[in-house]
């Protein structure tokens, strides 16, 4: 397991009962994850009975914000260069997945490692974590999301970190019909992020289920990447999705076409209670 442990500005504090204990900043969150399915068995830190917000799960669905303090609407928190604004959302997020660092300081490392230009897109791209530590390389980059309120929080966050005059394309649609006008167009990359939720909608209504989608949407990728790619980076936190098979996925679209090293493998976040880790999603990287 790759582990996000760089981080300064946020720690789970603990994770117990099908919960999260979250600093964020000065903020201490509770958060739901159904994957933690174990009580910790070590006595429960005390931030636990104080934390300053907690998001309770609907027993018919979705859930809701209880606030211990006034918190105020949204606060800044850094990561080594980067700068990110966060706020509780309706929807149990903060805007940012901290697991996540791992894979931004890779992609940081792989372009600092080509030595050349790159052109880069970055698919389901959200607040924009990963556009900002390839936009901090100075590399050409696209930034999608079928989001429009998240294209402009991305932007928000490239501007808190003095990224706003890099070469980013910020980019509403969705994935797979902006692929299909590249590919008319003869557009072409050098490497590749896709960060694909379980299920989402795209601009027009469009449904997405990842199980159905990924493939087809690998193979278009494919065919937009230049002669001498660099990576492709391909993220999901779809249960029963295991690195196994992201693996296979990409050695029978990318690799089809390209010699790559394919590997794959889980990401998480150190828990500091326990001092184990918690699995957070899986990653597959096709190098060339």
């Amino acid at each position: 397991m790759r582990i996000a442990n760089n981080w300064r500005d946020y720690e789970l504090i603990d994770a117990s009962g099908g919960e999260r204990l979250e600093r964020w900043g000065e903020v201490v969150l509770i958060r739901p994850d159904p994957q933690i399915i174990w009580q910790t068995s070590v006595p429960l830190d005390p931030l636990w009975a104080s934390a300053d917000a907690h998001y309770v799960r609907s027993s018919s669905g979705g859930g809701n914000w209880e606030f211990n303090k006034q918190l105020p609407e949204s606060w800044i928190i850094n990561y080594k260069n980067l700068r990110f604004k966060v706020k509780p959302t309706g929807f149990k997020h903060t805007g940012l997945f901290p697991e996540q660092a791992v894979n931004w300081d890779l992609c940081a490392e792989l372009i600092k490692g080509a030595n050349r230009p790159l052109k880069i897109l970055n698919l389901f791209a959200y607040t924009g974590g990963a556009t900002l530590a390839c936009a901090s390389e100075n590399v050409e980059i696209c930034h999608l999301d079928a989001v429009k309120n998240m294209v402009e929080w991305a932007s928000e966050n490239a501007a808190l970190s003095n990224l706003q005059n890099q070469k980013i394309r910020w980019i509403t649609d969705d994935a797979m019909k902006f692929i299909a006008r590249e590919k008319r167009r003869e557009s072409k990359y050098d490497a590749i992020i896709l960060d694909p939720p379980s299920y989402g909608r795209g601009t027009n209504g469009e449904m997405w289920k990842l199980e159905d989608s990924i493939h087809g949407l690998m193979e278009s990728c494919v065919e937009i990447l230049s002669d001498e790619p660099c990576f492709v980076l391909l993220n999901s936190y779809t249960t029963g999705l295991s690195p196994s098979v992201m693996a296979y996925l990409l050695k029978m679209t990318v690799g089809r076409k390209y010699k790559a090293e394919i590997t794959a493998e889980e990401i998480g976040l150190p828990v500091t209670c326990t001092g184990l880790a918690l699995p957070c999603g899986n990653s597959a990287i096709a190098l060339f």
